[in-house]
């Protein structure tokens, strides 16, 4: 590979001794590396942190900040970093605790030459492994990647799969899943794959807007409608005019926008807020929620003929939980470009960080994974994310609810036992309701939004 030709392991020599430092350039001069060195700790921290070396050899004995405080402080800046420390006063105690503290190796003076030599050849084969497996995940990624939308899981190659069947054709799409799984992306996906794709995307969070507003958004007024309307408007659904509109957060329209927006979807046609004519359109139209459409019907919440309308297709996105061999794929991808966006030279998550945020139940999806990556991004200071990189909260401990000493609200505890109630009968949240005394409606209240489950496709 060329960028392999072009690898040279950066290495950090520390040492008070100008001929051990003499001595190590030496032993390394004819070896793929660029040499850098200091004769304190201090120094070499500077350094460490300006030029971030991927090996460093240093002496135990330092005057100021010794080896192993040195050790300490590396291996905290960039768990990535292999540190090797070396010393004229050997003791088995001592060679453990470096260890123990992270030390990749620990040599004796004299330096056995040949023996240096042979330690950094082998981490030189190590990185160029390691560069090797960031080009072929930076593959993988492109391969598992569908229109901006990433994951190798089942669940999501059969949403592949949905979104290249449906976009040539559709002119309403249903797409469901809780908050944070992705919806807006399969919506650009499928404006894009469609024959629509050269036209205008139009977007509107109908949560975003109150009753009014909303219509005006929509479907535009004239001069005069309104105080404050003092010239005429185009709508979302004119300016998209041979496009597609994307309507998020559905369940949130008020009943009478609804009833607009069924004609609009009936007839073609928008007619302006304070305009007695109508305008012909020709416009798809992706709708998206994270409630359970079928049940806001059943309350009386949602339009039947509208909830039709939408859901001749319906393309649903489930949570990162059920998708957690994704979770891998999806942090090389946030990684790669928080890295790129901030300027600096991350090259992954250190394994016992992977596995605290493989312990994570991601409320929040795949929205709360990017965030969380972004944030640990924005405050490692090495090459390699560690756990002290991540957000708090996710190195706070899951506390039992019935923990003794633990307070918690009324609210919280009744949330978390109703999650453990759905845990038991499988996610059933008819059998969790009646378990619990509820209504269904009053559950989905219970857990959140973010917790709604779609069921509404499977039983149809």
């Amino acid at each position: 590979m060329d960028g392999e030709k072009e690898f040279k392991l950066r290495v950090l020599a520390v040492d008070d001794d100008p001929q051990t430092l003499q001595v190590i350039a030496g032993a390394l001069e004819d070896m793929e590396i660029e040499l850098l060195q200091a004769e304190t700790g201090q120094i070499a921290l500077e350094l460490f942190n300006e030029m971030s070396p991927q090996l460093v050899l240093t002496d135990l004995r330092l005057e100021g900040m010794d080896g192993m405080e040195l050790l300490e402080r590396m291996v905290k800046l960039d768990p990535g970093c292999d540190v090797i420390l070396v010393t004229g006063h050997y003791t088995t105690e001592s060679a453990v605790e470096a260890i123990q503290k992270g030390a990749a190796d620990y040599l004796r003076k004299p330096l056995a030459l040949e023996v240096l030599r042979s330690k950094v050849g082998k981490l030189i084969e190590e990185r160029k492994k390691r560069r090797r497996v960031q080009m072929l995940d930076s593959e993988l990624i492109k391969n598992f990647q569908f229109e901006g939308i990433i994951g190798r899981s089942p669940h999501m190659l059969d949403v592949y799969q949905r979104i290249r069947r449906v976009a040539p054709h559709f002119r309403t799409v249903l797409v469901t899943g809780a908050t944070g799984s992705g919806k807006e992306l399969v919506a650009r996906a499928l404006h894009r794959l469609s024959p629509a794709a050269a036209r205008p995307l139009a977007v509107c969070n109908c949560a975003a807007l109150v009753e009014n507003l909303l219509e005006s958004e929509l479907f535009g007024y004239v001069k005069g409608a309104f105080t404050g309307a003092t010239q005429d408007k185009v709508g979302l659904f004119e300016f998209a005019n041979g496009g597609t509109v994307f309507l998020d957060e559905i369940g949130e329209m008020p009943m009478a926008a609804q009833a607009k927006l069924l004609r609009v979807l009936q007839n073609q046609e928008v007619q302006r807020v304070g305009s007695p004519s109508v305008r012909k359109i020709d416009v798809r139209v992706v709708a998206a929620t994270n409630r359970e459409l079928s049940a806001e019907v059943a309350e009386h919440l949602f339009r039947e003929d509208l909830y039709y309308r939408l859901s001749m297709v319906e393309i649903h996105l489930p949570r990162l939980a059920d998708r957690r061999e994704d979770l891998p794929l999806l942090e090389k991808h946030f990684v790669q470009h928080f890295a790129n966006q901030y300027g600096k030279p991350i090259e992954g998550i250190s394994r016992r960080a992977q596995a605290r945020l493989a312990e994570h139940s991601w409320p929040g999806n795949v929205r709360e994974l990017e965030n969380v990556i972004g944030n640990a991004c924005m405050m490692a200071q090495g090459r390699i994310i560690d756990v002290h990189d991540l957000p708090e909260k996710l190195l706070a401990r899951h506390a039992d609810p019935n923990e003794e000493g633990e307070l918690v609200s009324f609210e919280v505890l009744q949330r978390r036992y109703a999650e453990k109630v759905l845990v038991r009968v499988d996610g059933n949240k008819l059998r969790a309701a009646e378990i619990l005394g509820v209504s269904r409606t009053t559950l989905y209240k219970i857990l959140g939004d973010d917790s709604q489950q779609h069921e509404a496709a499977g039983k149809r």
